[in-house]
């Protein structure tokens, strides 16, 4: 077909075209064509398709992270596996690599149950039913973005990337795959899918600082939040009871003035259960280090050492209860602390109507907010509660928690202190990966 011949007839609503229109439309038309013939698309696996010519709807998107993620282009991950906080680990770096990649995060699945090596006993949950997706978005606007798969066009292919394994996939080359599949033909997919391992496993880019805002955006969705209300205020409310008691004997005062005044309480991740016990054994053995396990008997020593605290004050412990073969936690406890557990609380009901992941948000919340925490620092839900401690702490301008009366103050029960007590603990904010925090430390800043 002979379009600049033909251009001199036509007409074109009632005029003729000229010959600077006509070369515009034989241009357009000579660019579609070899779009259509020559464009390839890579296939999923590994070779190349043709790819039918496929007119799509453009939005107002940016291709510079600084001024917002892309929502046309989308990250798909594999389920999220393991503990709660394994897999926010793994959700914030599944987060950071669309980030890299300038790609929104499709809104995963997450796992309610806690099983290792039985994938197929795994309990799928959707991040919504968890976090608050859209104060998810709203609190990591232009940082990081979460999508719902209803979002897809469906006008591309999926294009699936198999991450690297074993001892040859190093940092390096993980990082250069990345860099590889942000750029064309790679990126003219809607989707690229990664499959194989789960990304807690995947290796680690970003630094601390970066995991910390992706945390700050998790919100607990309501139903969860209420759940630990309760319990914060069972534990406030047993604190009030000692303290009336003991006011009201030593210096007459009501119990309605005592209720006026905030209770303060400590909380301990107190990891004595059996599968903990048998993996920081060996941790010990492999690291060659002693200050990983600790005894129901340390821990209670060290936290009765604790320089500053004031007693009376209730010390709520939280601890994996199916896991734990020990009915004596709540004996032998310094005078002046009063421990108690989920049944000591009446609150055990509460967690009995939900899965472990939820179970373990719930525990998360409740040692989050207390006044003093202690934990492990080789466990991985002690290691982000101190992080987001750490953070509180940032933001009302302090720097140092080495020094006493500091708020949001955090311990390490693994590690000796001062007078006997537990290791003061402040996560470094400025390093350079995650690592410390996700695999565990005794390098805890104090």
């Amino acid at each position: 077909m002979d379009l600049s011949a033909n251009c001199k007839h036509s007409k074109f609503f009632g005029r003729n075209l000229n010959s600077i229109a006509c070369k515009c439309v034989v241009l357009v038309f000579v660019a579609l064509v070899t779009r259509a013939v020559l464009v390839p698309r890579f296939s999923a696996f590994g070779g190349i398709e043709q790819q039918d010519l496929v007119f799509i709807h453009s939005r107002s998107l940016s291709f510079n992270s600084e001024f917002g993620i892309r929502n046309d282009k989308f990250l798909e991950v594999p389920q999220i596996v393991w503990g709660l906080n394994n897999q926010k680990i793994a959700f914030a770096r599944a987060c950071l690599t669309a980030r890299m990649l300038n790609r929104t995060l499709l809104m995963p699945s997450l796992s309610a149950s806690l099983f290792y090596k039985e994938m197929d006993l795994l309990q799928p949950i959707s991040f919504g039913k968890v976090f608050q997706f859209e104060k998810f978005n709203s609190l990591c606007k232009e940082f990081v973005q979460l999508g719902r798969y209803s979002d897809r066009l469906n006008r591309t292919g999926v294009f699936e990337l198999h991450k690297g394994s074993g001892r040859k996939w190093t940092i390096e080359r993980d990082l250069d795959q990345l860099r590889q599949h942000s750029k064309d033909p790679f990126d003219e997919y809607e989707v690229i899918r990664i499959v194989g391992k789960n990304p807690f496993l995947w290796h680690d880019h970003w630094p601390i600082k970066d995991y910390a805002r992706v945390f700050e955006c998790l919100v607990l969705v309501d139903e969860i939040a209420k759940e630990a209300d309760i319990v914060v205020s069972k534990i406030r409310e047993k604190g009030m009871e000692v303290r009336s008691k003991i006011e009201s004997v030593q210096n007459g005062i009501s119990s309605e003035s005592s209720t006026l005044q905030p209770v303060p309480y400590v909380a301990v991740h107190m990891r004595i259960e059996i599968d903990w016990m048998i993996h920081c054994k060996k941790l010990e053995q492999r690291l060659n280090i002693s200050q990983i396990c600790s005894s129901k008997e340390e821990i209670m020593e060290r936290v009765g050492n604790i320089m500053g605290l004031k007693t009376p004050t209730v010390v709520y412990l939280a601890v994996a209860d199916s896991l734990l073969d020990d009915s004596t936690i709540l004996n032998g406890w310094k005078e002046g602390l009063l421990p108690v557990e989920k049944k000591k609380l009446g609150v055990d009901g509460i967690y009995k109507k939900y899965p472990y992941l939820i179970q373990s948000a719930i525990d998360y919340e409740v040692c989050l907010r207390a006044d003093v925490f202690v934990g492990n620092s080789f466990s991985t839900f002690s290691s982000l509660i101190a992080l987001e401690r750490t953070q509180k702490m940032i933001k009302a301008g302090i720097t140092s928690s080495c020094q006493m009366d500091v708020r949001w103050p955090s311990y390490a029960y693994n590690i000796l202190g001062e007078s006997k007590g537990p290791r003061r603990w402040m996560t470094t904010m400025s390093d350079s990966s995650l690592r410390a925090i996700s695999y565990g430390s005794n390098n805890i800043s104090c």
